[in-house]
This record gives structure tokens, C-alpha cells and sequence, in this order.
């Protein structure tokens, strides 16, 4: 396939002062000094990624796209996207990743909404703009104590693995596409860690400082019948990937009469 030529765009990453990010929940005291996230905002090439579908690797760039069964269709029906949805997404992260065991916890429908996270829904968000990556070396394992608590003093013995899958819900995405970095272009410690700031508990994800050796990937296009799965996080320290950034972004050749982008990620844990 013939890849048609990188698209110049921003993306927004955060700026490394040495104090972490955060984001509020809540309106904090007024005498807190913020110091939000993806104030760095950077012009950058975003490949496409299809003419290399078929070598692309969850280990080593973080993410692979795959044919997906497009045959459910309510997404509105919440009680059915976990009682079906979820299974169709178990034997998917089952059959690419080789885990033994996934866990489904959760999941986002992302459409265009405003930006403010303040006025989401718990199920339905607006696509992220900001360089990120889900979990962290410490909310990684965190998560797995909190979800399966008498389970996971054992099963953290093992490999853990966190998975999303993301597939737009009934048509081709014609706008906000999702940029992923490929995990081997970024060190270490490009990746910032933001502090998730509720009233009753912080939470940590990472974000990502600019590098010029980054290399950005996306699909164009993609249909209702193809689902990227990437990498959030990976407890192995054997030099795979562990981390992998990812952001949706504005396509400058986005048509004026383009659909609104609808998609659905669900978020996985898979134990080896």
C-alpha cells in the first residue's frame, strides 16, 4: 500500500518544570497554584500507519489494528455493551495479546462535546486532546489491588498487561482520528506523571514532554470494523514496550461537512 503523505499537525503536550501536572476535579482553594497539563502545544508529522498494519507490534510500538466483528450496534444500551459488547472484547484482547485472563473494568464513548471534563458523563466524554498514557508504574498495580483485591497479590507475581480497545461505534471516523506514538521513539523519562486531583484521592496517569524523536502513527479512515488495541501499561521490564502515548487530534483536511466522530474505548486488563 501506498502511504499517503504525514499530515502536519498540533498536539499538545506538557511542559517539564519538575512539578508534576495536575487537573482538578473540583474547584480547589483559590490559593493553590495550578499547573495544568498540555500547555505545550507542537506542530508535528503524523504518519500513516497502514501500510504498516501488518508489522506493527503491541511490544515494541505499543499499539496494532485488527478486523473487528461490527455486528453490535447498541451502544446505547449500556447493560448490553457490558453483557455483550465486553465478550466480543475479551476473545479480542485474548486472541492478539496471548493472555490467559482479561478483565473488562470499564469503558468511554467519545463523541464531540465540550472539552471541560468538569461536564462529562461517567460513560460518554469528549475525545482527549492531550498527550497521555493511561496508567503509571505505581497506578498500574493500584489498579489491579483496587478492582481485584484478593486476587492481586498473586496475579501481580505474574506479567500484567492494560489494553484498551478503541473502534468507532457505526462508521468511518472523518474527524478527531487517534495519534499514537510509537513507544520506541520516546525515553523514560518523556513520560511526566499528572496528578488526577478528587476530593477524596489523587490518581496519577502520565503525560508526555515534546521530543523531535518522537514519531507519530495514525489510521485514516478508520471503519466500524477495525479496533485498535494499545498499550497503557506493562509490568515486564524486559525492554518491550510498558507505556505508550496517545492523543486524538484536529486533522487539518478535516472536510466541513465530515462526521462527528463517535467512537467507544474499553479499558482491560490482562493477566499472562
Amino acid at each position: 500500500m501506498t502511504p499517503s503523505p504525514p499530515v502536519r499537525a498540533t498536539l499538545n503536550y506538557s511542559v517539564d518544570n519538575g512539578i508534576p501536572p495536575d487537573y482538578y476535579f473540583y474547584e480547589p482553594d483559590p490559593s493553590v497554584k495550578l499547573n495544568p497539563p498540555g500547555t505545550d502545544s507542537q506542530e508535528v508529522d503524523i504518519h500513516d500507519a497502514w501500510p504498516q498494519r501488518h508489522t506493527i507490534s503491541l511490544d515494541r510500538e505499543g499499539f496494532e489494528l485488527h478486523e473487528f466483528d461490527p455486528s453490535f450496534h447498541d451502544f446505547d444500551d449500556d447493560t448490553k455493551v457490558k453483557q455483550e459488547f465486553y465478550e466480543q472484547v475479551r476473545a479480542f484482547v485474548k486472541a492478539h495479546t496471548g493472555a490467559k485472563r482479561v478483565e473488562i473494568f470499564d469503558h468511554t464513548i467519545r463523541k464531540r462535546l465540550p472539552a471541560d471534563l468538569k461536564q462529562q458523563t461517567e460513560v460518554q466524554r469528549p475525545a482527549v486532546l492531550l498527550v497521555h498514557s493511561d496508567y503509571t508504574i505505581k497506578s498500574g498495580p493500584q489498579r489491579v489491588h483496587d478492582l481485584l483485591p484478593h486476587d492481586a497479590t498473586a496475579l501481580l507475581q505474574g506479567r500484567v498487561a492494560f489494553y484498551n480497545v478503541w473502534k468507532p461505534l457505526y462508521s468511518r471516523v472523518e474527524e478527531l482520528p487517534l495519534a499514537m506514538c510509537d513507544a520506541s521513539t520516546h525515553e523514560p523519562n518523556d513520560m511526566l506523571r499528572m496528578d488526577l486531583k478528587y476530593r477524596e484521592r489523587t490518581g496519577e496517569i502520565y503525560v508526555m514532554r515534546y521530543s523531535p524523536k518522537h514519531r507519530w502513527m495514525y489510521f485514516p479512515l478508520m471503519e466500524a470494523n477495525q479496533a485498535i488495541i494499545l498499550k497503557t501499561y506493562d509490568s515486564s521490564e524486559d525492554g518491550r514496550c510498558r507505556f505508550m502515548g496517545h492523543s486524538a487530534f484536529e486533522h487539518p483536511d478535516t472536510p466541513a461537512n465530515a462526521k462527528k466522530r463517535e467512537s467507544i474505548e474499553v479499558r482491560t486488563m490482562a493477566f499472562f
